[in-house]
């Protein structure tokens, strides 16, 4: 059953990820709120559904694989409040796994992706907002070297920093000359970021 907190988030995902885009230069290839075809074609699978195309995904379908895929697996629900934003927001952006790790090099302890007691305890002895700060500087650090490997990616920079921006922003971080865009299409095209292990060449 979905808590306080995970309503308390789900307006900010849903307002960066937009309805239904399908960008060419995005390998998630077509999108609707976030949810690309690959991930909700095995969603319904796992519930034994028939495939059905994302654009016609529900408001319910949308809830549902944002908790269970984004919320719980990266222990969003384990976090204080403004962490667990930036983490469900990263877990969506560029998925679980290296949300995880982005958390753990933010925290102070060992990188290994596992949600584990030793991570547990770092969470619960860090200063909040130095862990934010780190992690948001860490997100943005490597949005930039995804461009300057892949310069084709450049399209989707002023997106994804804009939508850190605001994240920052949201959790009460400074963001000195940044202006809130007033729509996605101002924000400019962001793609999600394969998880670690999904495409090696965004494992760097």
């Amino acid at each position: 059953m979905p808590s306080p907190a995970f309503d308390a988030a789900m307006p900010f995902i849903l307002r960066w990820e937009g309805g239904f885009v399908d960008h060419p230069n995005d390998p998630g290839g077509r999108t609707n709120k976030g949810v690309t075809q690959r991930v909700y074609t095995a969603w319904r699978a796992r519930r034994s559904l028939p495939p059905q195309d994302v654009k016609f995904i529900t408001d319910a379908e949308v809830k549902a694989i944002y908790e269970g895929d984004y919320w719980l697996p990266p222990r969003c629900n384990q976090l204080p409040t403004k962490l667990d934003l930036v983490q469900f927001d990263t877990a969506v952006n560029m998925g679980v796994g290296r949300a995880v790790r982005f958390l753990q090099g933010a925290v102070g302890c060992g990188v290994d992706g596992q949600f584990g007691p030793g991570t547990a305890r770092a969470v619960a002895g860090c200063e909040p907002r130095s862990a934010l700060a780190a992690y948001c500087d860490a997100r943005e650090a490597f949005y930039r070297r995804l461009v300057v490997a892949n310069p084709k990616l450049k399209v989707f920079l002023k997106g994804w920093l804009n939508r850190l921006n605001s994240l920052r922003r949201e959790v009460g971080l400074p963001v000195f000359g940044f202006t809130e865009p007033s729509s996605l299409a101002e924000a400019g095209p962001m793609m999600r970021i394969p998880d670690v292990g999904e495409d090696p060449g965004f494992d760097i």
